[in-house]
């Protein structure tokens, strides 16, 4: 098993509800492809460096889990069709 950091980038605009539904998907994501989750660290809202999609601000989400080596492909594949999504990254992490 190794370890990874799933990072999502969440569109500032919508409800609360509705972006903890999409943390919440990521992580069952995570646990379908047979991750183990270690960690959610959430930043809350901050300035985006760049604008993307016209939107100056974002919420991030840090997700870190244990998974075999083909799972991150599989999480990122889905992730990146994922409506409110920003921008995501999965780095493994050093042992």
């Amino acid at each position: 098993m190794n370890k990874y950091e799933l990072t999502v980038v969440v569109n500032a605009r919508i409800e609360d509800d509705e972006r903890a539904a999409v943390i919440d998907k990521c992580k069952a994501l995570v646990e379908r492809f047979g991750g183990t989750i270690t960690n959610v660290d959430e930043w809350g809202k901050r300035r985006l460096a760049y604008e993307v999609q016209k939107m100056k601000e974002a919420f991030y989400y840090f997700i870190q889990f244990e998974a075999d080596s083909k799972a991150p492909a599989e999480i990122e594949s889905r992730v990146r069709i994922m409506d409110n999504v920003i921008r995501f990254l999965i780095v493994k992490q050093d042992a």
